[in-house]
């Protein structure tokens, strides 16, 4: 089964696919008891299926954006994982009050996540990060092409 919906892929269903995807016992203590998923992986899945974002590749960087509303700088994280895997992560907590009762709650508390593998020629060294209005853009900027090698001549000898 894909993760389509009439015809057309959600992340919230490729989430769930990849869910039903892990072999038993994978996620858990060694044990041949069939165990499901562990939370925090369900959790970051959910995460990842419910945080969009946009990637952009310009002329000399790659830019990911990412929604992160109500996150302030100090509440998201970028890292570099594994050498090539940049992961954005944060977390939207509830705003408790003492006097206040809910009536409703519309907007999406919890956790935001997404991991994207960086290409070849992204350069590690060169990574930028700017939160403004909500709006995350992390840029990653591209190595130089390598210089095509220059063939090499041989001076031919008379006899």
């Amino acid at each position: 089964m894909e993760g389509r919906v009439f015809g057309l892929e959600t992340p919230l269903m490729t989430a769930l696919q990849h869910l039903l995807d892990i072999p038993d016992g994978e996620a858990g203590n060694g044990s041949s008891e069939k165990q499901g998923p562990t939370r925090t992986y369900v959790r970051d899945a959910r995460a990842m299926a419910a945080t969009p974002a946009d990637v952009k590749e310009l002329p000399g960087a790659y830019a990911f954006v990412v929604d992160m509303p109500g996150l302030g700088s100090g509440d998201i994280k970028v890292q570099v994982e594994d050498e090539r895997v940049l992961v954005i992560s944060g977390e939207r907590r509830r705003e408790e009050k003492e006097d206040a009762k809910y009536l409703r709650m519309e907007r999406r508390m919890g956790k935001l996540m997404r991991k994207f593998v960086l290409p070849e020629n992204a350069d590690m060294e060169k990574i930028s990060a700017v939160c403004r209005d909500g709006v995350l853009t992390v840029s990653v900027e591209k190595l130089p092409p390598p210089e095509p090698k220059k063939p090499k001549t041989i001076q031919v000898q008379v006899a």
